[in-house]
């Protein structure tokens, strides 16, 4: 029996502290969940106010987790660009000089 593979996502959180979080799961809803009673991610720890500010399905998790490296190496002014633009993927791909799959 063939398996369904999973669709992976990634996301960007915003705190009320303005900071952005950026992750990837295969349901934003869950994890968003997660971050808000204080599983997961340490740097969420102890914030209120999380919103998903923008995310994107990706595919797999091989492209998910490039994607979420390359933007955790932005800085911030960069990332506010990309939320601010919330691009398709292949616009992201562009967007952070990466090679289209």
């Amino acid at each position: 029996m063939q398996t369904k593979a999973a669709v992976w996502f990634l996301y960007i959180i915003r705190t009320a502290k303005q900071s952005l979080y950026t992750g990837i799961t295969t349901d934003v809803t869950r994890r968003l969940h997660q971050h808000q009673m204080g599983k997961g991610a340490k740097h969420l720890k102890g914030h209120k106010d999380l919103v998903i500010v923008y995310q994107l399905s990706v595919g797999d998790r091989s492209t998910a987790l490039k994607v979420e490296y390359r933007i955790k190496q932005l800085t911030k002014i960069q990332k506010e660009k990309l939320v601010s633009i919330s691009p398709n993927l292949n616009e992201l791909f562009i967007f952070l000089n990466m090679k289209t799959i």
